[in-house]
């Protein structure tokens, strides 16, 4: 791997564990996410635009893709609220390409090898090392956690086979901005317009850019790198956020949940390579 691509993917990382963290600090979760997301569809919209390509054989994915995002987001902002991002964010990150291995093998007939059958035990006691001590386990913030990642799943599932018809920034575009309308429908009706008029910040605008900017950054290291690695890499932002959730949120995250966060990168890891 090349050191601009580990230097692209690495900055992946790190812009999207920054947006994340930004939208889990604000007082309002929803209205942020609300925010964001529709900088975000604003922000993607040129480049989209200039790199157009969409066959009419990628709608349905587009549609399901849509429709996925919106629940993706309505879960993590609402996951935010409730439960710790030290928490949220490795075990969801984590399980997703789990979920993504399990539905290849069993439904998809794909083949798996050592390394991925480790990595999914590494990822194992990741999960089980950042849940904590069953007695003091959030169980309510574990189990947002698998319905995000069973939801991350099941879009890269259709992700896949829609860029295969559609280029991916408008692909992406095209799923985002329907999301990002529907979404803001919904939580200016259940929390109303002054609810999002204050989270329009600097901070829910770095948010969206940053969503934009870390997708962006994942496509150009994938012009000097294979995705295994590219991919691997990108979860490192796993414990970038880990790290950074006790100085910016201040959640006392303990070196087990720590230590946690670092096997799910490794596990995640070897289930790429």
């Amino acid at each position: 791997m090349s050191t601009t691509a580990l230097s692209l993917a690495l900055a992946a990382a790190g812009l999207h564990a920054f947006w994340n963290l930004l939208i889990a600090r604000a007082r309002n979760t929803e209205a942020a996410t609300a925010v964001a997301l529709c900088v975000g569809a604003l922000a993607f919209a040129p480049a989209a635009a200039a790199t157009w390509g969409v066959e009419r054989a990628a709608i349905p994915y587009i549609a399901a893709s849509a429709a996925l995002e919106l629940l993706y987001v309505a879960l993590l902002a609402a996951a935010y609220r409730r439960s710790e991002l030290s928490l949220v964010y490795p075990l969801s990150r984590g399980l997703a390409p789990v979920i993504v291995l399990v539905v290849a093998v069993l439904a998809l007939g794909a083949a798996t090898n050592a390394a991925q059958l480790a990595g999914v035990l590494v990822i194992a006691a990741g999960v089980l090392a950042v849940r904590g001590p069953r007695g003091h386990a959030d169980r309510r913030g574990a189990t947002f956690a698998l319905a995000i990642a069973a939801t991350i799943a099941t879009y890269t599932l259709v992700d896949n086979s829609g860029v295969e018809r559609a280029n991916a920034l408008p692909y992406f575009e095209l799923a985002l901005a329907p999301s990002a309308a529907v979404y803001l429908g919904a939580v200016l009706a259940l929390r109303g317009r002054r609810a999002v008029k204050s989270e329009i910040s600097p901070a829910t605008v770095l948010a969206g850019v940053a969503m934009f900017g870390a997708y962006g950054l994942v496509l150009v290291a994938l012009q000097h790198a294979p995705a295994a690695p590219v991919a691997a890499v990108r979860e490192t932002s796993v414990v970038i956020a880990t790290i950074l959730a006790a100085p910016v949120l201040h959640e006392r995250v303990s070196p087990l949940r720590l230590a946690g966060a670092a096997l799910v990168v490794g596990g995640v890891a070897l289930l790429a390579l």
